[in-house]
């Protein structure tokens, strides 16, 4: 993920330090894997349920596994039918703040595009480069460790694509940044948490060590680059569900390496202790989402120029 201070007044009186963030994912990077993996399409961000869904969560832990995971993969999906990927398939994608990779690999697979992964967690790039591998698209995917913020390239791209990763970023630098690195009538598409309830926002940015910002932010530092907002999707409700079955993940890991025998294999990427602090936090988080006191968004902005 890339980081830079944004222009905004720090929440809370917190300075957010931009140095925190290559620092969490690469302490975070064995928890992903646990939870999320083991790939080759490994992602770390919210998914999508069908409306109005609950599914009970009183089952094995393999099938709240399997749930969040095909969560992560439909909203990816969702938002490429919606961004019209499915019937024009972008050739070249900028996947800004890519992770381990997942959003990456689905590019390359789905719609069969030369992707550039941008991160700045630099023990990310051979895990990439394995998950390409095994999922056999090495050559459309080129992992690069780095600022997006110092990104020069120039009308190479088709479009870019950032999910949950533009909140370490300076907004108005990035969408400068993508301005540049796409083609005329390119489109950059987003999904972002967007601030509603601004008592909410310490407590979520201290967390995932973010700064998340506010939709008319994103909308003004984009027109300001020359982008038009083309589509705002709110799925705010259909992802509150992702925190319930996380929630539900994380209790069964704990109650797995709790009932393990001693001496046996019992550890666990996680700690004890992380896994009672994260399932507290995902309580917390549901009902943030619940109440819309913070909501997700796909947004989807095209470059002028495109003829």
């Amino acid at each position: 993920m890339d980081t830079r201070l944004v222009t905004e007044p720090p929440t809370q009186g917190q300075e957010f330090d931009e140095r925190q963030v290559p620092l969490y994912y690469s302490r975070k990077t064995a928890d992903i894997l646990h939870k999320y993996g083991p790939g080759p399409r490994v992602h770390f961000h919210v998914g999508l349920f069908a409306p109005g869904a609950a599914p009970n969560t009183t089952v094995a832990q393999r099938v709240l596994k399997r749930r969040i995971v095909e969560s992560q993969e439909a909203i990816i999906a969702h938002a490429a039918r919606s961004w019209g990927a499915y019937t024009t398939p972008p050739g070249k994608v900028l996947d800004i703040g890519c992770g381990v990779g997942g959003g990456s690999l689905y590019w390359a697979q789905e719609h069969g595009a030369n992707v550039t992964g941008i991160t700045v967690t630099g023990e990310h790039i051979p895990l990439i480069e394995e998950f390409a591998r095994q999922a056999g698209v090495s050559s459309r995917v080129t992992p690069v460790l780095g600022d997006i913020h110092d990104f020069t390239t120039e009308r190479t791209y088709d479009a870019a694509y950032a999910n949950e990763s533009s909140g370490y970023m300076d907004r108005e630098r990035l969408f400068q940044v993508v301005a540049k690195a796409l083609k005329p009538g390119g489109w950059f598409g987003l999904q972002e948490h967007f601030i509603c309830r601004p008592e909410w926002t310490g407590f979520i940015d201290g967390y995932y060590k973010t700064r998340l910002g506010t939709l008319t932010e994103y909308i003004a530092a984009a027109e300001a680059a020359g982008f038009e907002l083309e589509q705002d999707e709110d799925v705010t409700d259909r992802v509150a569900e992702f925190w319930v079955q996380s929630m539900a993940w994380n209790t069964a890991e704990l109650d797995r390496v709790e009932r393990a025998p001693l001496g046996s294999a019992r550890a666990t990427a996680w700690s004890r202790e992380r896994l009672q602090e994260s399932t507290i936090t995902h309580g917390k988080l549901f009902r943030i989402w619940r109440d819309h006191a913070m909501e997700t968004r796909l947004l989807l902005f095209r470059l002028g120029g495109g003829g």
